[in-house]
C-alpha cells in the first residue's frame, strides 16, 4: 500500500501540536466561502425565475390551444358584412390565476379579454391574407393570452365553415 506524505503543518494539526490558524488565514476562508455562497444563491435565482417564466409560458400555450380547438370544434358563426363571427370561450379559466384569453379584430387589437366576452372570428380574405368585409366561409381566429395584463403568447388560426 501506498503511503501518503504530509505536509508538516497538516500532520502536526493532526498530532495536536499544531498553533491554529492565523486570523488573515480565517478572514480568507470566510471571504472565499462568502463569495462561493453569493454565486451558488444567484444561480438558484436565476433558475427559479427561469422556471416561473416557463411554467406561465406553458400554461398560456395551454389555454390558447384549449381555446382554439373549442372555437373549431363550435357551429360556424356566419358573419355579417363588415361584422365578425362569435365563439364562445372556454368554460373555467380560473379568475384568480391572472390569465384572460382575448381575441383581435380587424385591426389586430387584443378586444374582449373579459370572461363572459366572445372570441371573434374575422372573415378572411385567404389570397390577399387581409381581412374581407363579407364572409365567404374563411374565419381568423387571433388569441391573445394575457397574465395580469401582459401578453404572454398570440395564437392565430382559422376557422373554415363546413361545405367550402
Amino acid at each position: 500500500m501506498k503511503r501518503v506524505r504530509l505536509s508538516n503543518q497538516v500532520r502536526k494539526a493532526f498530532q495536536g501540536r499544531s498553533r491554529g490558524f492565523s486570523l488573515i488565514e480565517v478572514l480568507i476562508a470566510m471571504v472565499l466561502m462568502g463569495i462561493i455562497a453569493i454565486a451558488v444563491l444567484g444561480a438558484l435565482s436565476t433558475a427559479s425565475l427561469t422556471l416561473i417564466a416557463a411554467d406561465k409560458r406553458a400554461t398560456a400555450e395551454s389555454l390558447a390551444r384549449s381555446q382554439m380547438e373549442y372555437v373549431k370544434n363550435q357551429e360556424y358563426s356566419l358573419a355579417p358584412t363588415d361584422g365578425v363571427g362569435n365563439y364562445t370561450k372556454i368554460p373555467g379559466v380560473p379568475a384568480g390565476a391572472g390569465y384572460s384569453i382575448c381575441s383581435c379584430n380587424r385591426t389586430d387589437q387584443p378586444v374582449n379579454c373579459g370572461a363572459g366576452d366572445p372570441v371573434i372570428g374575422v372573415p378572411w380574405d385567404s389570397g390577399n391574407n387581409t381581412a374581407a368585409s363579407k364572409d365567404v366561409g374563411l374565419q381568423r381566429i387571433k388569441l391573445v393570452i394575457k397574465h395580469d395584463g401582459k401578453v404572454v403568447i398570440t395564437l392565430e388560426g382559422y376557422k373554415r365553415k363546413p361545405g367550402t
